[in-house]
């Protein structure tokens, strides 16, 4: 070797070369490479977006990465459902203000198709050791990060949501954790009825007109009578299991929380937290929430479980409802140090202590996470109902994905409106989805 080679296109002298190798051993173990454990690019910024969910989150990135490595994270916080939009708009306006981009898994497809964020393949390849990618957990690993059989983004946030209910609650109200979706509705109907004036309610319906919410209680239903978006490639909306799931989500609409059309989780975990639902179906990071006095007045007095069945079905499935990964942006003139940044906030180490950091909005994503004792010790109820769903159902995550979820979106919310009829609604989807698919 020279005293100046190129290893992932940044010049690595041999002062730094050997530097690096001296901090090699501690930093194999957290997913860093012997350049970036070397502070080479000490001094250096990284332009990065990040869902408001995840803001705890960036700053403790920041934080870490400037302390380890002198690198300056600098996140602009964006609304989670305007993320893909900013991205795509980042890179094709010519912008390119950002590097790195916290992607949502159903819309890499569509990231991809538009040629806003790199293909990683040969990266993770290349890096394989450092990236330990037979540790994601395998039902999230290809459908947060495969398109075409090549990989654009390394997960981070493995989200799917659980039923959390408040023990008091169901206890003066004689009412079990319900196993199906029919023991759901008796439960949340019986409560409101008993203690709406009183201004406690059954559950807080999360049913607001965008994707990552309306879809994600309709998947915990679809997922519960064991239904799939798609059959083959093809759409199944039109299936028993999935036009059941909806009628359910309509069943129970007017015993909710009002209104369930605008109740996104900005209005149910608060109600929920102050002990005024006693159900609420939510991503994992609530059981962390839920024991926080500073937010909650149930702090010991909830549970969690997987969510209902329904039909036939007799196997616990989870819907793969969010989740995030982060990806590096086509128009990033640091790609080196982008593909530093992903590989190490990717990591095990990294990804387990978001875990067990409060309100960090981070669920899952790596066996050895969800496994660990410090995880099990700071989250055990959610922890446990995790570890019980032996299944998960799939969001689509291709090109077309993005107008598939609003498609479906568009028409859920006309049915819990009322404005129509669950199987019309899921007709009306069906069709323009065979449009958009043919």
């Amino acid at each position: 070797m020279g005293d100046t080679d190129k290893i992932a296109g940044v010049a690595l002298d041999r002062r730094n070369f050997l530097k690096g190798a001296a901090a090699a051993a501690a930093g194999a173990t957290f997913g860093v490479s012997p350049l970036l454990a070397s502070r080479a690019y000490a001094g250096q910024e990284l332009n990065l977006t990040i869902i408001q969910p995840h803001a705890v989150t960036g700053e403790y990135l920041k934080k870490e990465f400037l302390e380890k490595f002198g690198v300056t994270l600098n996140f602009t916080v964006i609304p989670y459902d305007q993320i893909q939009a900013q991205a795509t708009l980042d890179v094709q306006s010519g912008a390119n203000r950002f590097d790195v981009h916290d992607y949502w898994y159903a819309t890499i497809g569509a990231l991809a198709e538009d040629k806003v964020v790199e293909d990683l393949t040969d990266l993770i390849e290349k890096d394989k050791a450092l990236v330990q990618p037979e540790d994601f957990l395998p039902a999230i690993y290809d459908p947060y990060s495969l398109v075409n059989g090549r990989r654009y983004g390394l997960p981070y946030d493995g989200d799917i949501h659980l039923l959390y209910y408040n023990n008091e609650i169901l206890a003066r109200n004689g009412i079990g954790v319900p196993k199906t979706w029919d023991d759901y509705y008796n439960a949340v109907k019986l409560v409101t009825e008993k203690e709406k004036a009183n201004g406690i309610y059954g559950a807080a319906v999360l049913g607001f007109k965008v994707p990552i919410i309306l879809i994600s209680t309709y998947g915990n239903r679809l997922a519960g009578f064991g239904g799939s978006f798609l059959k083959d490639g093809k759409p199944n909306l039109l299936s028993e299991e999935a036009i059941a799931a909806a009628e359910e989500l309509v069943r129970v609409a007017p015993y909710a929380l009002p209104t369930p059309s605008e109740t996104a989780f900005e209005q149910g975990l608060p109600a929920f937290l102050a002990g005024k639902t006693a159900f609420i179906e939510f991503w994992s990071d609530l059981g962390v929430r839920a024991q926080d006095p500073a937010n909650s007045k149930i702090v010991d007095k909830w549970g969690a479980a997987p969510v209902p069945l329904g039909g036939n079905n007799k196997a616990n499935v989870a819907s793969l409802n969010a989740g995030f990964g982060w990806a590096i942006s086509t128009g990033s003139k640091k790609k080196a140090l982008a593909w530093e940044f992903v590989r190490w906030a990717t990591s095990a180490d990294v990804t387990l202590q978001l875990l067990t950091l409060q309100n960090s909005g981070i669920d899952p994503a790596r066996t050895s996470g969800l496994n660990a004792g410090s995880y099990k010790s700071f989250a055990p109820k959610v922890q446990a109902a995790i570890a019980a769903s032996s299944k998960t159902l799939t969001w689509p995550n291709g090109p077309q994905s993005p107008k598939l979820l609003e498609a479906l979106t568009e028409q859920l919310s006309l049915a819990l409106n009322g404005q129509i009829k669950p199987k019309d609604a899921l007709a009306a989807a069906q069709k323009e989805w065979e449009h958009l698919l043919a």
